[in-house]
């Protein structure tokens, strides 16, 4: 009988995951709570009117279905509520519960409000496809209410948008709801002025997109002011409610507290572990970071137990240089590149135990980041072998950023439905997308 792979989470880990094993003789189950595969750097699209929700996500079955021609592969929609690790089974919602030989958790991560779990009524966060189509409710209603709205001080709110934290989903998500305020949105309005929409991007560190160099950062940060967000670094928030947000600015030892008046508020600033992750090291016996992340040995694996593997966001993984002379391990971010690796990584060391082969530490290969802003405006921080560190903004880089989120999609077709809407998108400013269900539910008080 061939050896039992349990995979949970089809995110970039798990997939990657999936594809690297599909070939070896293995009987492999993937476990899902969802019935698509998402893109998630292009998630924010959705959120804000510019590509449907087909566009960036794909059926698993459909993704995979190379690979279950092959006949060892399991595709399950469920939801996997515990782990019990002692006799090796997985635990479904349904009261079903699959045995495995070999685990890999790859469940990724969901949102931090850092102790402030009533402010997600508020300010919901960008991680799944109905967290954009709440997003896209909101920011496509808010519009609605102010045309509706008869006091100048509620419509001034109600044109007031709010993204904190100014890492790349809160950088994309704040420069493209300025975009659509001055382009898409001012002749479809008879009382309102949509230009008048006051974009705020808070950051409680000194500068946006952190893990870029500081120029580039500062590049960024002037390219959001020609768009016209209004950017505001050094603001720790300290409230969130239906009428806006507090934060406070230090001046020293001094603080000084502020209050912008706003009916949409994007959280972009919070990052944890899913709560899936607790349950695992509970069960194993693991210790987790702060965020709630696995902290996972270095060839991905937990101690005392060689046969579980923890990949992608939910893992806090150090990558390890081939030399030690290169320098110290480093933390591997939680990118969507490391998780791809991530998943092959945990398949071939998987395979290698199988062999009775000793198994590798995990080395990321960093290629770089890239963000975009908005129109004709990008940074790009690439590292080029052979050349070293190739940094850049502006037009070109959006072009580099397009071509490259472009080749990434998965599947033809989804790559073809992008470059034809964004083709038609930077032609006529317009975004097709912007139905939403029903009318937005109002934040709760």
């Amino acid at each position: 009988m061939m050896p039992h792979v349990v995979i949970v989470g089809c995110g970039f880990g798990g997939l990657e995951a999936v594809r690297a094993l599909s070939t070896a003789a293995v009987e492999i189950t993937l476990v899902d709570r969802t019935n698509h595969h998402l893109f998630q750097p292009l998630l924010y699209q959705v959120a804000t009117a510019g590509l449907s929700a087909p566009a960036v996500s794909a059926p698993i079955r459909h993704t995979l279905r190379r690979q279950m021609k092959r006949g060892n592969l399991t595709i399950l929609q469920a939801e996997v509520i515990g782990f019990d690790v002692a006799t090796q089974r997985v635990l479904l919602d349904d009261d079903q519960a699959l045995a495995y030989d070999h685990l890999i958790v790859a469940a990724g991560a969901t949102h931090s409000y850092f102790g402030h779990d009533d402010w997600a009524a508020h300010a919901p966060g960008l991680k799944t496809l109905a967290d954009a189509f709440t997003i896209r409710a909101r920011v496509i209603g808010a519009f609605e209410r102010a045309e509706r709205c008869l006091d100048a001080t509620q419509r001034d709110a109600w044109l007031t948008f709010v993204v904190i934290g100014a890492g790349p989903t809160g950088v994309e998500m704040a420069g493209t709801m300025a975009e659509i305020a001055q382009h898409t949105l001012p002749q479809e309005f008879r009382r309102i002025d949509s230009r008048r929409t006051h974009v705020v991007l808070l950051e409680g560190s000194d500068r946006v997109l952190g893990s870029f160099v500081p120029a580039l950062s500062q590049r960024a940060r002037e390219q959001l002011a020609r768009l016209g967000v209004d950017v505001r670094t050094g603001c720790t928030v300290t409230g969130i409610d239906a009428d806006g947000v507090t934060y406070e600015t230090r001046s020293g030892a001094a603080a000084q507290h502020h209050r912008v008046a706003s009916k949409t508020v994007i959280w972009a600033a919070g990052v944890a572990g899913a709560k899936l992750g607790q349950a695992l090291a509970a069960g194993a016996g693991a210790m987790v970071d702060r965020a709630g992340r696995v902290i996972v040995k270095p060839d991905l694996s937990l101690t005392g137990h060689p046969e579980i593997a923890v990949i992608g966001d939910l893992a806090s993984a150090m990558s390890h240089p081939d030399d030690p002379r290169q320098g110290k391990p480093k933390p591997v971010p939680g990118v969507s590149p490391a998780a791809k690796q991530m998943g092959r990584a945990a398949a071939a060391n998987l395979l290698r135990r199988l062999r009775g082969a000793p198994t590798l530490p995990f080395r990321y290969i960093d290629h770089g980041n890239l963000a975009t802003i908005g129109r004709k405006a990008a940074v790009v921080d690439l590292t080029v072998p052979g050349i070293g560190a190739l940094r850049f903004s502006g037009y070109f880089a959006w072009l580099f950023w397009l071509f490259a989120h472009i080749y990434f999609l998965i599947g033809f077709r989804n790559r073809l439905i992008v470059m034809f809407d964004w083709a038609w998108a930077y032609w006529t400013y317009e975004r097709s997308a912007r139905v939403v269900a029903q009318p937005p539910s109002p934040p709760a008080a």
